[in-house]
């Protein structure tokens, strides 16, 4: 079964400038996703969908690939993944290169490493029936506690439960286990993409990642708590076997 990794990697990051090409201990955010991806030995390719050539050749030097650059409007702001994922698995078939499954790594994940992978992928294969696996953890704030405002009054979001007491009201052990999705990783059939609406299906299996395997930068904050992490030991990079690449940011 032949499979690919595509790593999304566009320019034009608001909230953190430049994060996918922003130094991070020494290397470009990107440099992370693409090591853990190579060093898996899952993939029969990495691939980088980008629209940006700065972007590019910094894929490039960690040894991913970019056959190709994402069009302008699959790289907009509010552009679905659908979209892109499906420019990426066609263009990849008008070259030639055909894959049965694709897994979806986001640079914003730089503590996935190639074990989390590597366990993703082999309980991926266990089960051939499913449409997609998608990585998720126990959620921090449950939306049995979460509420939402009807006129004057605010309401359950979730409704049903105990009524005595209610979810509100119990404490978060005694809640029903609720998980969330992570960004660092999704692996599906390509044929899912291809004939269907999603990347993900309808029949999706959970991946629960471990420790910080699920961190994710999105924020000013979550960048500043990744550095902060890997100074105090208490986080990890993949390594890198790259020489590190001057990178200007634009």
């Amino acid at each position: 079964m032949k499979t690919v990794a595509l790593i999304p990697a566009r320019s034009g990051s608001k909230r953190v400038k430049a994060k996918n090409i922003r130094v991070l201990n020494g290397h470009p955010l990107l440099a992370y996703t693409l090591s853990a991806a190579r060093s898996s030995g899952v993939f029969d390719s990495v691939v980088v969908s980008t629209d940006s050539e700065g972007v590019a050749e910094v894929a490039r030097h960690y040894g991913g690939e970019v056959p190709f650059l994402r069009p302008a409007e699959f790289a907009g702001d509010l552009s679905p993944d659908i979209e892109w994922v499906r420019h990426v698995l066609k263009a990849l078939s008008e070259q030639g290169q055909n894959y049965e499954s694709f897994a979806l790594l986001r640079p914003t994940s730089p503590f996935r490493t190639a074990s989390t992978i590597q366990r993703a992928w082999s309980l991926f294969q266990q089960l051939p029936e499913v449409d997609s696996l998608r990585a998720v953890e126990l959620c921090g704030q449950h939306p049995g506690k979460m509420w939402v405002k009807e006129g004057d009054w605010i309401m359950p979001l979730l409704p049903g439960g105990p009524r005595t007491p209610p979810w509100h009201s119990m404490p978060y052990q005694a809640l029903p286990k609720v998980y969330v999705q992570n960004a660092s990783l999704e692996i599906a059939w390509t044929r899912v993409p291809l004939e269907g609406g999603t990347i993900a299906g309808e029949k999706i299996i959970p991946f629960l990642t471990e420790g910080l395997e699920g961190f994710d930068i999105n924020q000013p904050e979550d960048w500043w708590l990744a550095e902060e992490l890997i100074k105090r030991g208490q986080a990890v990079l993949p390594p890198v076997a790259q020489t590190p690449l001057e990178v200007v940011s634009s």
